[in-house]
């Protein structure tokens, strides 16, 4: 591993000045803290973390060491929703649910979602009025929601069932700033309203997804969806429990649309301060030339990670960069503060497509631009979200122009995704006569 020439620091703020900037501005505080070198100590609420900003020290935690790290404290807070899918789980189990799964995301299979893709793409923009304004964050969530639901449970999912699920983990996300609240321990035990929207949360997955599987096995169906595959997978003649079902059902339902849904938002966000990239884009989709959408993609991706920061906790004492970590550590890597470093990519903050040339990629480290995870815990949805995204903008970019609303402070509002922080109105206008 290569010297990085700093040495591990702490970040000069007292305990409760830190707290607050955990919870009122996180990037913030992230970059504050990678403004004092590429391992820095941070003190948080039950724990201490190590923010490590370089790319060798990232892929040190994620991948070469992965064996030494488990997942950090957002992670453990989902499993209380998620349970123990592949988000979230760890050791054998987690390696043998990868196993089974990991079938139903091969390329063949994924290819064959296309259509279903790109026909409900086409659907919900033709469904959009020329001028009127719509919030493009509620019509990219509406349509990745009936992608994944189609996907993962079939034709014969009622789109009720599908919404209930949604807005259930929608309510669930909205809480994940609790996990840095000192009180977190105390207050999770409380009927507060926030506990009590969570635990009614928790209830309408388990009744939903627990009636499907119940469903799926007395009919007896057999169809290409996700659930039936999960429900058919075996390993040494042993398939999934219910529970194991409901909690990768949960899981691959959250991961397939929440995390596309934002992506596709900030997207369209970016493309309307950039006009001559859309231009671009536009022309591209028009003569069907490959490789414009990927590099739009690749480049919101960079600017909008919605997987801003990933945690891990070490099983023993790691050596970072010559600092000795003790067991219990919390290690934070950031995609967001990895992807604007202006070491890897200069002028980081411009909407700029000729990074994806293939010599600007090989003249950066290799592992500065993470928008999916790394290591043996990567995204196993990659392909999936990839070709769904790929899909929608081209759909997009086909028909409409879309014009951001003036007046608007879209800001990135960091929990479990980058989401931004409220409705992002934006005007479709015709780019030609249907």
């Amino acid at each position: 591993m290569a010297d990085h020439g700093s040495s591990p620091s702490t970040l000069p703020l007292s305990f409760l000045d830190t707290v607050r900037s955990a919870r009122r501005s996180p990037i913030e505080l992230l970059e504050r803290t990678a403004a004092v070198g590429d391992v820095v100590r941070i003190r948080l609420p039950r724990f201490s973390a190590w923010v490590l900003n370089h790319p060798d020290l990232v892929w040190h935690v994620l991948a070469t060491r992965s064996h030494d790290v488990k997942k950090g404290p957002t992670m453990e807070a989902a499993a209380r929703i998620l349970g123990e899918g592949l988000l979230t789980s760890e050791g054998e189990h987690h390696h043998r649910q990868r196993r089974l799964i990991q079938p139903l995301f091969h390329h063949e299979r994924v290819s064959g979602y296309a259509e279903t893709m790109r026909a409900l793409a086409e659907e919900r923009v033709a469904s959009w009025a020329p001028g009127e304004a719509i919030d493009v964050r509620r019509e990219m969530a509406e349509l990745a929601l009936a992608i994944v639901a189609r996907s993962l449970f079939g034709a014969q999912v009622e789109a009720e069932r599908a919404r209930e699920i949604g807005d259930a983990l929608s309510e669930a996300l909205s809480q994940f700033n609790r996990v840095f609240s000192p009180f977190l321990l105390l207050t999770q035990r409380l009927p507060i309203p926030s506990t009590r929207r969570f635990v009614r949360a928790r209830g309408t997955f388990d009744r939903i997804v627990h009636a499907m599987i119940d469903e799926r096995r007395r009919s007896g169906e057999t169809g290409d969806d996700l659930l039936t595959h999960l429900l058919r997978a075996q390993e040494d003649g042993r398939g999934m429990t219910d529970e194991q079902v409901r909690d990768e059902v949960l899981t691959l339902f959250l991961a397939g649309h929440e995390t596309t849904a934002v992506a596709l938002t900030w997207t369209f966000w970016l493309l309307a301060g950039a006009p001559e990239v859309e231009e671009e884009l536009q022309d591209a989709v028009d003569d069907a030339r490959e490789g414009v959408v990927d590099r739009v993609l690749a480049e919101s991706l960079r600017l909008r990670p919605p997987a801003w920061a990933i945690g891990r906790r070490t099983l023993t004492e790691v050596d970072v960069d010559g600092a000795r970590l003790p067991a219990g550590a919390v290690l934070v890597v950031s995609p967001w503060l990895l992807h604007h470093d202006a070491r890897w990519w200069p002028d980081p903050d411009r909407f700029d497509l000729s990074r994806w040339e293939p010599g600007a990629e090989a003249a950066r480290p290799r592992h500065a631009y993470l928008p999916f995870g790394g290591g043996p815990r990567m995204c196993i949805g990659e392909g999936f979200a990839s070709l769904e995204a790929r899909i929608v903008l081209e759909t997009v970019a086909a028909r409409w122009r879309l014009v951001l609303e003036p007046g608007q402070d879209v800001r990135p509002k960091p929990a479990v995704t980058l989401r931004p922080n409220g409705p992002v109105l934006m005007r479709p206008l015709p780019r030609r006569a249907a």
